[in-house]
């Protein structure tokens, strides 16, 4: 072959190798600029999906919120109730309650009748424990026993033959009225000018007031039952 042919030979496949060369460089970008692209794809999907995570875990976090919130506001109105019902309890005599006050003692008469006395009028009726406890309850008495028994809205003292009966239990003498306030005040009430001690005393009833720095009263322990008396609807 002439030498001519084989320089043009030569030179069409440099030309061509170069060309080759070129061609695998071009792909080789593509390849990489696709791989860049494919990644920048995928990364911006894992942040949209980073993204509604952290929107669903802002909306959990203002749910939580508004659930302890709301818990707290349930918590308070509970304690508000449970407040309410333990005044009520209070109210009506049903917890056991303590404080300064007095202790009234009330006894038939020691004194023996002259003829012509009546004996009823030596002795403790329900009308002498009414007038004391209600003294005491204008003198601002907050809580009164009569022998064990705590007065209520429900309570009756009355006499059932020689006996007195208090919430329907039978009580006898001496009569221990026991009463929650300031003590001072509850015992001038009864100590009042012809007031109802001095009527006790003008049948020689016998009656002890003293002044205490702590009086206990119980609970009332009756019936709360109502069988014909219903709320008023408003």
């Amino acid at each position: 072959m002439p030498r001519g042919g084989q320089w043009a030979i030569a030179l069409v496949l440099v030309v061509l190798g170069f060309m080759l060369s070129m061609q695998w460089r071009v792909q080789q970008k593509v390849a990489a600029a696709d791989v860049t692209v494919e990644r920048v794809e995928d990364l911006t999907q894992q942040l949209r999906g980073v993204e509604r995570e952290r929107d669903a875990l802002t909306k959990e976090v203002a749910d939580l919120r508004t659930q302890v919130q709301n818990l707290a506001n349930r918590e308070a109105h509970y304690k508000d109730l449970a407040g309410e019902l333990e005044r009520l309890r209070v109210a009506a005599g049903l917890v056991p309650l303590e404080g300064p006050g007095v202790r009234v003692v009330l006894d038939d008469s020691a004194r023996p009748w002259r003829p012509g006395e009546n004996p009823n009028a030596f002795i403790i009726h329900d009308e002498d424990i009414l007038r004391v406890v209600n003294e005491l309850l204008a003198s601002g008495a907050e809580a009164i026993a009569v022998n064990g028994q705590r007065l209520t809205a429900r309570s009756e003292i009355r006499c059932v033959g020689p006996t007195v009966m208090v919430n329907g239990v039978r009580t006898s003498t001496p009569v221990e009225i026991l009463a929650i306030g300031d003590p001072d005040t509850l015992e001038r009430g009864l100590r009042l000018k012809g007031g109802v001690l001095d009527v006790l005393e003008l049948y020689s009833i016998q009656v002890s007031v003293e002044k205490r720095p702590q009086v206990r009263i119980p609970a009332y322990r009756g019936s709360l039952q109502f069988d014909h008396a219903r709320p008023v609807s408003e």
